[in-house]
């Protein structure tokens, strides 16, 4: 089987800037602040998925990506690439780094539905994907689960991209997360709300304010509103899409320290789900309001603030506890693999 292109494979996509998947508007990056431009150029949850005909033995796939130092202790970890079969890890294949190269990756014989999970952190540029001994075709377009947060949705401390809540929710869920996690951020930045509502998806989810407490401090009053603005940006482009506000988890030297002015996290937290209760009683009735504070007990967190392993397949199970509840409606089957460019 020839080369074929990865743009029908690709799923998690936000926008493609050329041939590079990336996670925010290429076309607005100018009213957004710097870290956050900088953390949506990585395709963080960005995947390939495909399904394999019988007799398939193997799938290559050829690609671009950053090189580590060579000093980096894990140099040899950075193109690692993991295949997975619904719920269930394949197996793992370990590139040599290049800056462009070809990783085969085996497949179990049966043929069947396969997700490959990038190395998300070294900015993967996938360029062309083939079969040995086979057929591939593109997997089975699944509704589109719009997920925006910060490190913790970006999925930091999980050893594997694919243990990120949003990767391990969305495979209980069957749904296709697109990761709009960015580490630093997710402070209420409304021009990301307008980023939200120009997107197609089936699901959304908000779940933000931890740095609100400290990188830049807020007080209750403030996320209160600030929450009320973005659901309100968001509704204008689904109005009347599932979304599910989750409030941060434990923090637990932010709980009841006091901020620049004068909030603790457990207030700043209070006032988000006041804010998501208001508006679902104020006439909002596709919006939902998950605690966060309930999720995780310290033993959950890797470094007292980003969750463990264990920590992330936490809130995975209670975000799909509460979203497996709801009906949302079928995608388009024509749907394209960057529905934002």
């Amino acid at each position: 089987m020839g080369w074929l292109d990865p743009a029908p494979f690709l799923r998690g996509t936000a926008w493609l800037d050329g041939n590079r998947p990336v996670r925010a508007d290429p076309d607005d990056l100018g009213r957004l602040p710097w870290d956050i431009a900088e953390r949506a150029a990585l395709p963080i949850g960005v995947r390939i998925e495909f399904t394999a005909a019988p007799g398939t033995r193997a799938v290559e796939l050829r690609y671009r990506a950053a090189v580590p130092a060579p000093d980096d202790p894990l140099a040899s970890l950075r193109h690692c690439f993991a295949l997975w079969s619904g719920t269930r890890l394949v197996g793992e294949t370990c590139a040599a780094p290049a800056a462009e190269a070809t990783v085969t990756l085996p497949l179990p014989p049966g043929g069947g539905i396969f997700t490959v999970h990038l190395p998300e952190g070294q900015a993967p540029v996938p360029l062309a994907l083939r079969a040995l001994g086979g057929a591939l075709s593109p997997a089975p377009v699944r509704p589109r689960w719009l997920v925006h947060g910060d490190s913790i949705t970006e999925g930091w401390w999980a050893t594997r991209p694919a243990h990120a809540w949003p990767a391990v929710a969305g495979r209980l869920l069957g749904l296709d997360p697109v990761n709009l996690g960015y580490a630093g951020g997710a402070r209420g930045e409304l021009p990301l709300a307008e980023h939200l509502a120009r997107l197609p998806g089936e699901v959304v989810t908000l779940a933000f304010g931890t740095n609100c407490w400290s990188t830049v401090p807020a007080t209750a009053d403030w996320l209160y509103a600030t929450v009320r603005a973005f659901v309100g940006l968001v509704r204008r482009g689904h109005p009347r899409t599932p979304l599910l506000i989750v409030s941060p988890v434990l923090r637990p030297a932010a709980e009841h320290t006091r901020n620049a002015l004068g909030a603790t996290l457990t207030e700043l937290r209070r006032a988000m789900e006041r804010a998501g209760r208001d508006l679902a009683a104020e006439g909002d009735g596709r919006l939902l309001v998950l605690p966060g504070r309930p999720l995780l007990g310290p033993e959950h967190l890797a470094d007292g603030l980003h969750p463990n392993d264990r920590g992330h397949a936490r809130i995975a199970a209670a975000v799909a506890e509460v979203l497996g509840g709801v009906r949302y409606p079928k995608p388009p089957v024509n749907r394209s693999a960057s529905p934002g460019s």
